[in-house]
């Protein structure tokens, strides 16, 4: 199955193309800059340098948020768009999700933290886990999240693994609130992947999960600035 993943959530986005062997390629987007004018460049780069037509593609996955209202509405009409003109199935995944299936997962409790600005933090709790044979399984403990760091700190009970952008500005935080309960992942691991997002969506699709591109919406969780606007304005 080859896969095309779309990853814009955060201001480090990506496209990834992976077949069945697992062989990838991987470029980086600079979403700050003229994102909306090199995404689709950079999809037809990658199928050029793995020597693919479009038509080639089994299956696109698109990172539906939480995250950059931009950047998700970008990624989101570019991956629809060639869902709908090739035909293919579109599995949506959670920027979240898409954190912690980057990691070298070892078990125990994890926290990635996405900047939402306005004081708040993108969020949620995942506990890792390992059977006999060695195989790791995560699992997401609560919904995906919209907090102000102190309630979020109020919620480990645990050493917990963070990572995400969001700790750019609120890692001292944690760090000092939180003391020994706070663990720092690798800082090259804070943006969601497209590679990751490519795993995420191949198991959600192999698990059965629904792939019609009218249904594969954005999560925003906060509402858009225009939509507070039009609450306001009804007011």
């Amino acid at each position: 199955m080859i896969t095309l993943a779309i990853e814009t959530a955060t201001p480090v986005g990506g496209v990834a193309l992976v077949d069945g062997a697992g062989r990838a390629v991987e470029a980086n987007l600079a979403l700050r800059s003229n994102h909306s004018r090199t995404l689709l460049p950079t999809v037809n780069a990658l199928l050029n340098q793995a020597g693919l037509a479009p038509t080639d593609l089994d299956l696109i996955v698109v990172d539906i948020g939480p995250g950059s209202f931009t950047g998700l509405r970008i990624g989101l009409s570019t991956a629809k768009g060639l869902a709908w003109a090739l035909k293919k199935p579109l599995v949506g995944v959670h920027s979240l999700d898409v954190l912690v299936e980057r990691l070298p997962q070892a078990p125990g409790l994890y926290c990635p933290v996405i900047d939402a600005r306005k004081g708040e933090v993108y969020t949620a709790l995942y506990r890792v886990q390992a059977d006999y044979r060695g195989d790791r399984t995560s699992e997401r403990l609560t919904g995906l999240l919209l907090l102000k760091p102190e309630a979020l700190a109020g919620r480990v009970r645990e050493e917990t693994t963070f990572i995400g952008d969001g700790l750019a500005g609120y890692g001292n935080f944690f760090q000092k609130t939180l003391g020994p309960l706070y663990k720092r992942g690798a800082e090259d691991m804070d943006y969601p992947s497209a590679l990751a997002a490519a795993r995420l969506g191949k198991t959600l699709f192999s698990a059965g999960a629904g792939s019609d591109p009218a249904l594969v919406m954005p999560v925003y969780i906060r509402p858009s600035e225009a939509e507070l606007s039009l609450a306001d304005g009804r007011s």
